[in-house]
């Protein structure tokens, strides 16, 4: 897995061998308005809701392995 730095240096030597202006600039406008980590999320009641029922679903050790989850997963799809 590439670190963070190396993801980072891959980009910026992509975007220097970037010639076409439209290209740059659409690029930029897609980096400008993407999420920043401080931007505040505001979420609705349903949301909410999810999020204390799982954090009570973990509180009482009512977890499933992402193994276990993708075998369900699978025999649901294939019960289609």
């Amino acid at each position: 897995m590439a670190t963070v730095d190396n993801i980072r240096n891959g980009l910026i030597d992509k975007i220097l061998s970037i010639r076409n202006k439209d290209f740059l600039v659409a690029l930029d406008k897609l980096i400008t308005s993407s999420s920043s980590e401080s931007d505040i999320i505001n979420l609705t009641k349903e949301q909410k809701i999810m999020l204390e029922m799982s954090e009570h679903d973990i509180k009482n050790g009512k977890l499933i392995s992402q193994e276990a989850m993708d075998k369900r997963n699978l025999e649901w799809l294939n019960a289609m």
